[in-house]
């Protein structure tokens, strides 16, 4: 088997890490885009449909209200009132496809103002395109109290078959359904438009990683070319001096790590930009340590590998979902006990009916965050995690025995980890109508306080709690 020369060992060494670093970025990143991008347009489209289920309901409110004066007082046999009902109802009308209509309870068709053909027809057992029996359903819904249809029905519009959700109630007195409903086909076309857009925004970052990534083999292609030209002799205590610094390396990246969680994978691409400029300075000048940058560079990418892997484990913990609120602090303090060695007390109140998910998240993510500045920063011994019902809203403590910060000092010097970890913590809490304090003194321990309302427009807390 022949041997490598020294210029393709220096290239297999510097470009391999390379190459397998950016290959598993642009696969991570792919994967956890178009999963991030699955569920946002799941939620965008559960959204506009419960907006659209509460437009509903208001409108058949008002046609309510528009023939109540009539209906209140007539009989069950009222024939003349009974045609003045159908006469404001056929005349009422919202938006392009926006009308009323009403079946009696064997499915008689008494107004359908875009098909007037349809009245005086009986269409019990009529079924659309997916095989729904409409008129029984509707007819049910109204006599259980009110509820929503989905179902396909022609669009005055377009005359062409579309999804509709349906509303309807009954007018108890005449045996009459009434009802109304929105298309909502432009939901689909809108959610192919998001669809279509975040796989543009994948694409396009994708190729920036390519990108970077042949700048980057083609910066070491070059400097591995000028090193074969120095000195054989210089050469070989070069390469060895490179294996050496190769595991050096690995050593000094898995305490880099765990010192720069904060940091994101943009930054770290630009500090790896900046890294690739310069050993490109550095060759049109002729230096002898050109290869240096690029050394730094390929570490940087290693710490972007496990940025983005943290990052897809800790973007929805399993157990928050599965267990509850309660118990995912639990197992999360347990861990870090375990990892760390401070001893964590926990307390929490039965709290699991009185905050809907977002809520849950958003206290498990502050007291993640805590958990995480307090083993980085406050060389504590003792943590109590304490979460409580206070009237109308949930009340989060988390102090610790560590050794503390001036807070106004901290805060008007600008520390970095104000800016990242404090302020979107505060941030998370006032989203939802909360907030966060923090009570600290140099070597007394710190106590950071969260709370959020049970409902909304729950009065705040005292002011002390959001200091």
């Amino acid at each position: 088997m022949p041997k490598l020369n020294l210029r393709l060992k220096f290239l297999l060494l510097s470009i391999l890490p390379l190459l397998l670093a950016a290959s598993a970025i642009s696969g991570l990143v792919f994967a956890q885009a178009e999963r991030l991008a699955k569920a946002e347009t799941r939620t965008f489209e559960r959204n506009i449909v419960e907006a659209r289920k509460e437009e509903l309901k208001s409108y058949l409110q008002l046609a309510m209200a528009s023939i109540n004066h009539i209906y209140s007082v007539a009989s069950p046999l009222d024939a003349v009132s009974k045609e003045r009902v159908k006469a404001i109802i056929n005349d009422l009308s919202y938006g392009k496809d926006g009308y009323f209509f009403i079946y009696d309870r064997d499915g008689t068709a008494l107004v359908d103002p875009p098909e007037p053909w349809r009245v005086g027809k009986t269409y019990w057992n009529l079924r659309d395109l997916n095989g729904n029996s409409v008129i029984q359903a509707l007819i049910k819904n109204a006599e259980n109290g009110g509820d929503f249809l989905r179902f396909i029905w022609d669009k005055p519009s377009t005359g062409e078959p579309a999804e509709k959700i349906g509303y309807s109630l009954m007018l108890d007195k005449w045996g009459w359904m009434i009802g109304t409903g929105i298309y909502i086909d432009d939901i689909s076309q809108q959610v192919t438009e998001i669809e279509t857009e975040v796989a543009a925004h994948i694409r396009e970052t994708t190729i920036s990683i390519i990108g970077i990534t042949v700048l980057a083999v083609l910066l070491v292609g070059i400097s591995g070319t000028v090193v074969t030209l120095s000195e054989r002799k210089l050469a070989d205590a070069k390469l060895k001096e490179l294996a050496h610094r190769v595991v050096d390396v690995q050593e000094e990246e898995r305490l880099r790590v765990s010192r720069e969680l904060h940091d994101g994978i943009s930054q770290i691409l630009v500090s790896v930009k900046y890294s690739i400029e310069l050993a490109s300075d550095r060759m049109r000048q002729n230096m002898s340590d050109a290869a240096i940058p690029i050394e730094k560079a390929a570490k940087r990418l290693q710490d972007a590998i496990q940025e983005v892997r943290r990052i897809s484990r800790d973007l929805r913990p399993a157990v928050l979902d599965d267990l509850g609120l309660k118990p995912a602090i639990e197992s999360m303090c347990s861990e870090l006990q375990d990892r760390s060695g401070m001893q964590i007390t926990v307390k929490c109140d039965p709290i699991e009916n009185a905050l809907n998910p977002a809520k849950k998240t958003t206290l498990y993510r502050v007291l993640q965050e805590s958990l995480t500045n307090i083993e980085r920063h406050a060389d504590a011994t003792h943590v109590n995690v304490r979460i409580r019902r206070d009237g109308g809203s949930v009340v989060m403590t988390v102090a610790d025995n560590g050794t503390g910060f001036e807070t106004k000092s901290y805060i008007r010097n600008r520390d970095p980890r104000a800016g990242i970890g404090l302020r979107n913590m505060r941030e998370r809490m006032e989203f939802h109508g909360g907030g966060l304090s923090v009570t600290s003194e140099l070597d007394d321990g710190t106590t950071i306080t969260a709370y959020v309302p049970v409902t909304p427009g729950t009065p705040p807390l005292p002011p002390a709690l959001k200091a």
